[in-house]
């Protein structure tokens, strides 16, 4: 059977007066699974090409908050309690910091992890 997801690429915005961004990483949400999780890659030299003084690490702390607030739990901090779907909503709301959401999109799966790798190989890697 299919089900729903929802998915948003996260993407990198060094300047953003300049509107240049790096694709970096992907978010899929199944309600009807109870599945939140994300894949996140980052790569120096190219994003190094859009900014040479671009804060890496800080880009992958975020990146790896990200990755605690999908997983839940305590390594969720203050959103420990939110079931997936607000965490989902929290995480792709916009904002104007480095490291932003791209707009939702939705699909059909029947195997939301697998969904999550193959829109990560397309969309990052």
């Amino acid at each position: 059977m299919l089900d729903v997801f929802e998915y948003a690429v996260l993407r990198v915005v060094p300047r953003v007066e300049r509107g240049e961004l790096m694709n970096v990483g992907v978010i899929v949400y199944c309600r009807a699974r109870d599945f939140l999780d994300c894949r996140c890659w980052v790569d120096d030299t190219r994003l190094r090409a859009l900014d040479p003084a671009l804060d890496l690490d800080g880009v992958r702390a975020a990146l790896q908050a990200v990755s605690r607030m999908c997983q839940g739990g305590q390594a969720a901090g203050q959103a420990a309690d939110q079931p997936p779907g607000a965490r989902f909503r929290w995480l792709t709301a916009p904002r104007s910091t480095v490291l932003q959401p791209g707009p939702v999109h939705a699909g059909l799966t029947d195997d939301p992890a697998a969904e999550l790798d193959r829109l990560f190989r397309t969309l990052v890697q």
